[in-house]
C-alpha cells in the first residue's frame, strides 16, 4: 500500500477515535496537571504515521530512520512535505509512547475475516543475547526464557492466527516462558470451522474446549501417539501449515519486529504494534492457492501420521 493510502487511511481512523473517545471519557477537572494546553506541533495520527511507515523503509533502527547529525535522515528529508512541524527525535519518542493505545485499536480494525480456515503458530521475539542474560534490566519482571527448534532465547513470543489469505486475525504476545497452549481460547475468539496448528498444541482438553465454541482444532500427532483418521481435505491443508511460518518469516524480513534495542516496555509494545500494522498493508501478503491445493494435495490417505 502506497504512502499516502495508508495516511488517509490513518487520519480517517484517528478523527473517529478522537470522536469516540470525546463521547466516551470521563470530564476532565479544571485545574489539574501540569501541562499548559499548547497545541502539538507533531498530531498523534501523525506520529502514528511515521511509526508505521518505519517498517515499510527497511531501516534497521529508528534513529537512522528518523535523524542523523548529518542531515540524511529519510524523515527530515525525504518526508518534509508531509510533516512539516516536525520534533526532535527524543521528543518524538516520548509521544510514540502515548499512541500505544490507538494503535492497538487500529491493529484491530485492520485484522482480516475468518473464513473458516485459519492457522495459529506463536514466534519468538527474543530481547537479549543469551549471554546478557543476566545483566539485563529492561524486561527483567516481563520476559523469561524459552526453547524453540533453533534454540534457547531470551524475551517474548508472539502468538499469530491468520486464514487462508495470509490475513492477521488475532495476535498476542506473552512471555517467552508461556506455554504456546494457554492463549489458544483467547486467540481463537470468533472464528468458527477449523485452526491448523503443529504438535506444540496438542492437548485433549483444548480440543474439546475449542469443539464447545464451534473451532475444530486439528494438529500434527506425534510418532509415538496413535494417528488419527483426517479427512483428505483437512490432510491437504494440514501439509499447509507452513503458511504461517511464512507470514512469520514475512514479519521478521519486511518489518523490524525483532531487535534488541528496546529501552523501555512500552517502546517495545509501540514497534510490535507498529509492525504487525504494517504487515497489514502489503499488498502482496502469503496465501494459499486453493487449485492447487485441490489438484495437488487432495489425493491423500485417509489415515495421516506425519
Amino acid at each position: 500500500m502506497k504512502y499516502t493510502k495508508y495516511s488517509q487511511k490513518i487520519d480517517d481512523f484517528f478523527l473517529l477515535y478522537e470522536q469516540y473517545r470525546a463521547q466516551h471519557q470521563l470530564p476532565e477537572i479544571l485545574g489539574t496537571g501540569n501541562t499548559r494546553g499548547r497545541p502539538r506541533r507533531l498530531h498523534p495520527s501523525e506520529v502514528m504515521t511515521i511509526l508505521v511507515h518505519f517498517h515499510q523503509k527497511r531501516y534497521k533502527n529508528f534513529r537512522a530512520y528518523y535523524f542523523r547529525a548529518y542531515y540524511q535522515d529519510y524523515v527530515c528529508c525525504e518526508l518534509r512535505w508531509a510533516f512539516p512541524n516536525l520534533v526532535s527525535y527524543s521528543r518524538f519518542v516520548q509521544l510514540s509512547q502515548e499512541v500505544l493505545v490507538p494503535l492497538s485499536i487500529l491493529l484491530n480494525t485492520r485484522f482480516g475475516e475468518c473464513r473458516g480456515i485459519s492457522f495459529i503458530d506463536s514466534t519468538p521475539l527474543p530481547v537479549c543475547h543469551n549471554r546478557r542474560i543476566s545483566t539485563h534490566r529492561v524486561f527483567a519482571d516481563d520476559a523469561g526464557r524459552s526453547k524453540t527448534s533453533m534454540g534457547w532465547f531470551y524475551g517474548f513470543k508472539l502468538h499469530l492466527v491468520i486464514n487462508d489469505q495470509g490475513e492477521l486475525l488475532s495476535a498476542m504476545v506473552t512471555a517467552g516462558n508461556v506455554d504456546d497452549r494457554k492463549p489458544v481460547p483467547q486467540l481463537c475468539q470468533g472464528l468458527f470451522g477449523k485452526v491448523f496448528a503443529d504438535k506444540g498444541y496438542i492437548a485433549k482438553n483444548l480440543r474439546e474446549r475449542l469443539q464447545e465454541d464451534g473451532v475444530a482444532l486439528i494438529y500434527k500427532v506425534r510418532k509415538n501417539m496413535k494417528p488419527e483418521p483426517l479427512s483428505q481435505a483437512d490432510a491437504a491443508l494440514l501439509r499447509k501449515r507452513m503458511l504461517i511460518e511464512s507470514v512469520n518469516k514475512e514479519l521478521k524480513t519486511q518489518t523490524e519486529i525483532q531487535h534488541t534495542r528496546h529501552r523501555s516496555p512500552v517502546n517495545f509494545q509501540v514497534n510490535t504494534v507498529a509492525a504487525l500494522i504494517a504487515y497489514t498493508c502489503l499488498t502482496k501478503k502469503p496465501s494459499l492457492k486453493h487449485k492447487e491445493l485441490q489438484e495437488n494435495d487432495y489425493q491423500l490417505p485417509m489415515i495421516c501420521n506425519f
